[in-house]
């Protein structure tokens, strides 16, 4: 398998979790301007969309979106629990949290890249956006991950687009459990692995 990235990108979720399984890939950079890859590829013959992630499996079929990608690699190695089993209402519960990230965090989050917008607007982004944190708090108050049984690929997703907080001068110190839990995440040696990579 080949992982299309960039780095602090949400392309950074996959990464971790194609690590915490142990999977074998290989990891080519993208520049997110030329949209040319690090080998000398035209990345947007690989993903028409023009953005990672994007998973290319060892049949040349090419895997696009975070939660898609995600649910995919945690098939791969059901024995790690990173997905409850299909079928199940935990899974459910999981697809719940994967597309709450991924609209309310890693979209509301995404805006804030956008020169376009002035600052007003921009500060109605994040007073929506502090809102949905707390609903995160709330759970994480309760627990260590999204999920009660522990570390998942909700988790890896959430991690990812959480740090870009520190980017548009969000002090995660107002949600505590945000702070613990991005702390927790950060120690997991997939993590770490994984952060040192795209940092070569």
């Amino acid at each position: 398998m080949k992982l299309y990235y960039a780095p602090h990108a949400c392309s950074l979720a996959p990464h971790i979790v194609l690590r915490e399984l142990d999977l074998p890939f290989e990891l080519i950079r993208v520049d997110n301007t030329t949209k040319r890859t690090a080998n000398g590829e035209d990345f947007l013959a690989i993903n028409p969309k023009g953005y990672v992630a994007a998973l290319q499996l060892d049949n040349e079929h090419v895997l696009t979106e975070g939660p898609a990608i995600l649910q995919y690699l945690a098939e791969l190695r059901p024995e790690a629990n990173l997905v409850p089993v299909s079928g199940t209402f935990e899974r459910v519960r999981l697809q719940e949290w994967l597309n709450f990230v991924s609209t309310e965090i890693h979209g509301g989050l995404g805006w804030l890249f956008s020169s376009q917008f002035p600052d007003e607007v921009k500060a109605l982004i994040k007073e929506k956006l502090f809102k949905r944190f707390v609903v995160l708090s709330q759970t994480l108050e309760r627990q260590d991950y999204l999920m009660a049984n522990g570390f998942s690929v909700a988790d890896a997703y959430l991690f990812t687009v959480l740090r870009w907080t520190s980017l548009f001068g969000i002090d995660l110190n107002q949600w505590p459990a945000l702070v613990r839990f991005q702390a927790r995440v950060d120690q997991r040696p997939a993590v770490k692995a994984a952060l040192a990579a795209e940092s070569e």
